[in-house]
Parts: structure tokens; C-alpha cells; sequence
């Protein structure tokens, strides 16, 4: 009897190692998702062996991330964190979120570093120009409404410390909308990193996200759109690794009036309409976050002043220009070994 025992016991231990075995050893694979959030798409695509992980279950997750993250930032839910403080007519400091913070925090360090061509409190000017909820303007601003409304908004009018945000005019209005797309892409990453998927790529509203290989060992390859408004076109394709990249560009969002293209990239120090011929900025850097918001920046700039700021920090940039009726590309030395590929 006791034989008996031991040998049932044996061939069930036996069983157990080879159905873990046949667990374990599953071949990974590529699967995807895809939603809404921010105003726009997401998709992901990711490789994992573990049969947990389907896109369904991914799904459920990633949308209580980002649900989490418009809670905090949208300003188009008259709820959400930031739209309660835009709505607060004070000048008290006010209490914020982890989150909230730190996404404000590296804006403010970015416009510091960009002389204040990035500038989130900028929504006020655009709005003047006809791209807010407002629409396109009856008449063209003139430089006393400019002016009056330059006097009321600027990133230096903002201050976050110890958790809180303090405005030092009233009615200042914040507008992540440079900036948190590409927040909500690191953070789908990071859910992504604690489930031990190392292998991805997170996209939302064309700012990106990649890390690892599809399967076979082949690399995550990004294309780079053709800036034109009358078809979609590829400029360039590039590997980015372990990477964030984003795109930014004037020449989806824009009208023209008098013979004269006005773009919706507002320059904060002039409080016009970029004029200049620099039509698409890629940047590729270690978040998501950064690429977004310096693509902003540096397509406000103009290709000169871009390419000597991304020369001065080493950022992997491409410009791309309209000359003549032509693009032209330009490549910041940091952006060079991606045109090799």
C-alpha cells in the first residue's frame, strides 16, 4: 500500500514539473492594443511568452492609467485636477498631486532652459489667434489685444514647490497639452516595466514610446511623417531603441489669411503665429515626456536657433524645412547615427 502511495505521489510530481515545464516555456508573442484617451488614440504593441497578459487584460489596465492621468491633467474635464486649480481665482498655493507635479515641474524647467519658447500658460494667446474652443477670430488680433493678453500669461507667473502650485495672477490658465501626452506614454511604460514586459512600443496621439525587439530580434522601427497636409507620406524611417520619440509640426493645424500662413505653434515671446520655413521637428530622447515637449519647443524656434539648442544639449533631432517648394532635412550631430540605420 505504501509502495502504491509513493508511486502515485512520484507520477504526480512528475505531472506537475511537466505542466509547469509546458507553462514556462510558451513562445513569446506580439499582441497589441488599442483606445481613446487625451482627445486621441493609443495603441501598444508588446511581446510577452506569459498567456496572463492578453490584450484584454493589458487593456483594462492601461485604461486606468491614462483615465487616471486625464483626471489630473485635461482641461477639457471641468474635473480634472488642472481645470480645478485654471478655475480657482487665487493666488493661495494649492495642494497637488505626485503626478501633477512633476509633469509642471519639468515643463517649468524646459522653459527655463528654452528661454521661454516652451510655455504653458500660453493658451490664452492661442486662443486669441482662433485654435482654441473659440474658433477662428472675425479679425486679426491687433498688437494692443496681444499685448493685453501677454500681460497675462507667462511661465514665470507659475510656481510649484512641496507639492503644491501657486499662481501669481488670477486668472493664469495652464495647459498640459504640450507635455502630457508623452507623460501618459512613460506612464503606460512603467505599468508595462512592473509587469516585467520589456519588450514594447506605446503610442499616443503620435508621440512614442519603444524598448526591446518583436520577436525574431527585430528592431522597432518608426516612421517619420512627410510633412504635408494632403496626403500621409513617409519622411524617413528610424530605429530609436530604447527611446521616446515625438513630432511636431505646423503644417496640419493652420489657416491662412491675406496671403499669410498662420500656424497654431504660438512664439510666447512675440505673441504671434510662427512665420519661419522650419515645418517638422523629430526629437528622440529618454522619455516620452522630454521628446514631446522639446519637439514643441523647438519647432517654435525656427531651424537655426533649433539646431544651435539641440547641438548645445546634445539632443538627437531632425529638422526638416520647406525650401522652394522642397523639404530639406537637417540632423542635430546626436541625431546622425539614426539616419545611418
Amino acid at each position: 500500500m505504501q509502495k502504491t502511495l509513493l508511486s502515485n505521489a512520484r507520477i504526480w510530481l512528475a505531472l506537475v514539473g511537466l505542466a509547469f515545464f509546458v507553462s514556462c516555456t510558451h513562445a513569446p508573442q506580439q499582441l497589441s492594443v488599442t483606445g481613446e484617451t487625451m482627445g486621441t488614440t493609443y495603441s501598444i504593441r508588446y511581446v510577452t511568452a506569459n498567456p496572463k497578459y492578453d490584450p484584454e487584460w493589458i487593456k483594462e489596465r492601461v485604461d486606468g492609467v491614462l483615465e487616471q492621468v486625464n483626471s489630473q491633467m485635461s482641461t477639457y474635464d471641468p474635473e480634472s485636477e488642472l481645470s480645478l486649480f485654471n478655475a480657482k481665482q487665487t493666488t493661495e498655493p494649492v495642494v497637488i498631486s505626485r503626478a501633477l507635479e512633476v509633469v509642471v515641474r519639468r515643463s517649468i524647467e524646459i522653459a527655463e532652459e528654452t528661454g521661454g519658447v516652451l510655455d504653458i500658460t500660453v493658451g490664452p494667446l492661442v486662443n486669441l489667434w482662433g485654435f482654441g474652443p473659440d474658433g477662428r477670430p472675425v479679425d486679426t488680433p491687433t498688437p494692443a489685444a496681444i499685448k493685453d493678453v501677454q500681460d497675462q500669461v507667462g511661465y514665470k507667473l507659475l510656481h510649484v514647490d512641496n507639492h503644491q502650485l501657486r499662481k501669481d495672477v488670477p486668472d493664469l490658465y495652464v495647459d498640459l497639452s504640450t507635455i502630457a501626452k508623452g507623460y501618459g506614454v512613460d506612464r503606460v511604460a512603467l505599468l508595462l516595466e512592473q509587469m516585467e514586459i520589456h519588450n514594447y512600443l506605446v503610442e499616443i496621439g503620435g508621440e512614442m514610446r519603444t524598448k526591446g525587439q518583436k520577436p525574431g530580434d527585430e528592431p522597432w522601427r518608426i516612421a517619420i511623417e512627410k510633412p504635408i497636409s494632403t496626403e500621409r507620406a513617409v519622411q524617413r524611417i528610424v530605429e530609436p531603441g530604447d527611446a521616446g520619440i515625438a513630432t511636431s509640426g505646423d503644417y496640419r493645424n493652420y489657416y491662412e489669411e491675406d496671403g499669410r500662413r498662420l500656424s497654431h505653434l504660438i512664439d510666447p515671446r512675440t505673441g504671434y503665429p510662427i512665420q519661419h520655413n522650419l515645418v517638422s521637428v523629430t526629437v528622440i530622447a529618454g522619455t516620452a515626456m522630454d521628446a514631446d515637449a522639446y519637439a514643441t519647443a523647438l519647432s517654435v524656434m525656427g531651424a537655426e536657433e533649433a539646431l544651435a539648442f539641440a547641438e548645445e544639449k546634445s539632443l538627437a533631432v531632425l529638422l526638416v524645412t520647406r525650401e522652394e517648394g522642397s523639404f530639406k532635412e537637417v540632423a542635430s550631430s546626436a541625431f546622425e547615427p539614426f539616419l545611418n540605420q
